[in-house]
Formats: C-alpha cells, sequence, structure tokens
C-alpha cells in the first residue's frame, strides 16, 4: 500500500449538499425549505419544546420533590476491600485512587462497615462509620478523620 492509494472507509464520508447554488444542484432556489412561512425564513422557527400555543408537556406534568444543591456524594468503601493492603500501610485517598480502588474521590471518602478487617492500617479519609471505626481500632489500627 502506498500514500496515494489511501482512500477513507467506504461510507465514512459524506459530501455536503451545496443549497441555494442554483437549479442543477437539485437543492436550488428555496433550498429545500419549501415556500413560505416561518421555518423558510434566516433566523425562522420556533423554540425547542413549542407546541403552537399548547400547553407544553413539561409545563402540564406534575413537578415534585427539590433537589439539595448542597449535597455531599462519598465514594463508598467497605472494610473487607482494604485487606487487599499490607499490615501498617497509611491508607489514603491517593493511595486507594492508585491501586483503582475508587476512581475519584468526590466530595471525599468515607469506610462503611462491611465484612471484616484483618489487617493493622492507619487510615486517613474524611468519613468513618462508627462501627467501622471500632473494628479498625479492633484490629489494632488507627483512623484520621481529614
Amino acid at each position: 500500500m502506498k500514500l496515494h492509494e489511501l482512500r477513507p472507509a467506504e461510507g465514512s464520508t459524506k459530501k455536503n449538499k451545496r443549497k441555494g447554488r442554483g437549479t442543477a444542484t437539485g437543492q436550488g432556489k428555496t433550498a429545500g425549505r419549501g415556500q413560505d412561512g416561518q421555518k423558510s425564513r434566516s433566523g425562522g422557527g420556533v423554540r425547542i419544546g413549542f407546541e403552537g400555543g399548547q400547553m407544553p408537556l413539561t409545563r402540564r406534568l406534575p413537578k415534585r420533590g427539590f433537589t439539595n444543591i448542597n449535597k455531599k456524594e462519598y465514594a463508598v468503601i467497605g472494610l473487607d476491600i482494604l485487606n487487599d493492603f499490607e499490615d501498617g500501610t497509611e491508607v489514603t485517598p491517593e493511595l486507594l485512587i492508585e491501586k483503582g480502588i475508587i476512581k475519584k474521590t468526590l466530595d471525599g471518602v468515607k469506610i462503611l462497615a462491611n465484612g471484616e478487617l484483618e489487617k493493622k492500617l492507619t487510615i486517613k479519609v474524611h468519613k468513618v462509620s462508627k462501627s467501622a471505626a471500632e473494628k479498625i481500632e479492633a484490629a489494632g489500627g488507627k483512623v484520621e478523620v481529614i
């Protein structure tokens, strides 16, 4: 294969229609917009969701509840996952991301008491449940809230 033989894959490229360039193009004169009316004008048309004056669907449907803009979302981890680390390791959010246990910290990292912890670890995270903190200390580890 040589450079001059390269071609794009069949059907991967489209040729733009040259609108409004005369009758021979097949898209001349009105350029596929029809004769008259709001949609034939430049800048014409109606906004998204407009239903010709009928009450739009978004206003006909009932509205319920609200979204708390101050809500915090934590990356949650169970204790059993922390058994992957060696004894005496300092577990931080950066280390958890590095090991691929969590993808991102969101608003912080929280440890829950799912499973048992068999390693002696120092854990530095944003939140820990009471029962998880008890289990960590029972295993001989330490908990520090950042």
